[in-house]
């Protein structure tokens, strides 16, 4: 009996001592090339901006527009590389617009009382804003002021930059970033310059074929195109959406197209001085301490 138990602690120290190998050794060196050959998949890095992320949406859903936009702000900045960077974008354009689109009161927007003879064009100018800016902040549906209304205004400054390789359309206001928009149609030219400098020509109104301006009865239901100066001379043109099924104006052979809410959102907030960069293949990120664009390698 005495060999018996000899052989079994025998078995015992030499058993666990190849189990001790094996697994400290030899499994480790084999999951190691599985790995290198692609055969495993790596665990799922942690995601460690998703609860900022779903606290900012959640803020936005609960109409605190400001605080919602102060928070996408500083996720976008502390996470340049996180895995919800392009829809925290998406819905930091949205809170933006929301905010400047409305009767939303925020700091960039001051309070005009309107006195005899004000018409809109004239205030527009006054204030350096666009007449259609004034009408949709206001919820407006006509050109027709009163003595003594009262209209929030807001100053910004807007510019554009077209990203060709992203199919982006990028708002900025004053440098920094504002709203993307998705283009979902590209007819351009062929081969141009990495980058191109111009401005917007002109904001045009189509209904029935023809042009309409912005007092008359047939604006509100009208399809909304962008003309970009320059050359070659693009087109920002309206493709049907939901709440534009019916779309009749064909687009120019050189031309954008996105669908006809966000033409109409670009035509609202445009004019004839606000500058438009269209960039080939660079691409550019939110800044981490200032929160304006910085260009990076293609």
């Amino acid at each position: 009996m005495k060999w018996l138990f000899v052989l079994l602690l025998a078995l015992v120290i030499f058993g666990g001592a190849a189990w001790f190998g094996y697994n400290t050794f030899v499994k480790e060196d084999i999951a190691v090339k599985k790995e290198q050959r692609g055969e495993v998949t790596p665990p799922p890095a942690v995601d460690i901006s998703l609860p900022e992320f779903q606290a900012a949406a959640q803020l936005r859903q609960d109409g605190k527009l400001t605080e919602a936009r102060d928070a996408f702000i500083s996720l976008i900045q502390k996470y340049p590389s996180g895995k919800h960077l392009d829809e925290a974008r998406d819905l930091l354009g949205e809170v933006n617009v929301d905010i400047l689109l409305s009767r939303h009161p925020s700091p960039e927007k001051t309070e005009y009382v309107v006195k005899p003879g004000d018409v809109l064009a004239k205030i527009s100018r006054k204030l350096k804003t666009t007449p259609e800016l004034i009408m949709r902040m206001n919820n407006m549906s006509g050109t027709m002021l009163h003595i003594g209304e009262h209209l929030l205004i807001s100053h910004p400054d807007f510019s554009i930059v077209i990203q060709r390789k992203m199919d982006l359309v990028v708002l900025l206001n004053h440098g920094t970033f504002f709203k993307q928009y998705h283009v979902r149609e590209a007819k351009l030219q062929g081969k141009q310059s990495a980058k191109i400098t111009a401005k917007v020509a002109e904001t045009m109104a189509w209904k029935g074929g023809k042009r309409v301006g912005i007092g008359s009865k047939e604006y509100l239901s009208s399809t909304r195109w962008v003309r970009l100066a320059g050359a070659p001379s693009y087109t920002v043109y309206s493709l049907p959406d939901s709440a534009h099924p019916n779309v009749e104006q064909r687009p120019a052979p050189a031309a954008l197209g996105l669908v006809a809410s966000v033409v109409e959102e670009l035509s609202s907030v445009l004019n004839s001085k606000t500058a438009l960069t269209i960039l080939a293949c660079v691409r550019f990120y939110h800044g981490r301490a200032t929160g304006r664009f910085r260009k990076t390698d293609p």
